[in-house]
């Protein structure tokens, strides 16, 4: 029998890597992007690894106001995440081959929202077969890519896109 290990994961399930305050407005203030896994800023927005993904790549754009209501969001920060948003679909095509994507945000903690205090829109690479018996017996999801290794992978790809608006 296989045995698969997800080590990291038990702190999202426990709760022992609960973040106080918000990590949408702490973590970009703290002005530790490789710690804190911030791949990409922009005047009113940034983007970040999921740290618990549904797959490997998984990205959130958020502003950097904190705002838990998409409906007061302001123009330019509803224009500028989804430039991002776009911008994450073409590095996570070009460093990680996606067959498909899941892109939206979850609005309020019935809709499933982690952070439903401050808005943020996930982009999701997906590929054929990534659902598999784990997810659907097991509830357990494997994710075959380290955090650190995405991250490597995606930052220069930011740093190519952000730079060519």
């Amino acid at each position: 029998m296989d045995q698969l290990f997800a080590p990291w994961r038990m702190a999202y399930i426990d709760g022992a890597d609960k973040q106080e305050g918000c990590i949408f407005c702490d973590f970009p203030k703290a002005n530790e992007d490789r710690k804190r896994l911030i791949l990409a800023r922009g005047e009113l927005v940034f983007v970040i690894l999921n740290a618990f993904p549904y797959n490997p790549g998984h990205l959130m754009v958020a502003p950097f106001r904190h705002e838990g209501d998409y409906e007061n969001l302001k123009d330019e920060e509803c224009l500028e995440m989804h430039r991002f948003g776009q911008r994450c679909v073409a590095v996570l095509k070009e460093a990680m081959n996606p067959q498909g994507f899941n892109i939206g945000m979850n609005l309020g903690k019935a809709a499933g929202a982690g952070i439903a205090e401050h808005i943020h829109v996930h982009v999701i690479p997906r590929w054929e077969g990534d659902t598999n018996f784990m997810s659907v017996v097991g509830n357990v999801r494997v994710i075959p890519q380290d955090l650190a290794a995405t991250a490597a992978a995606l930052i220069p790809l930011f740093e190519k896109y952000c730079r060519e608006v």
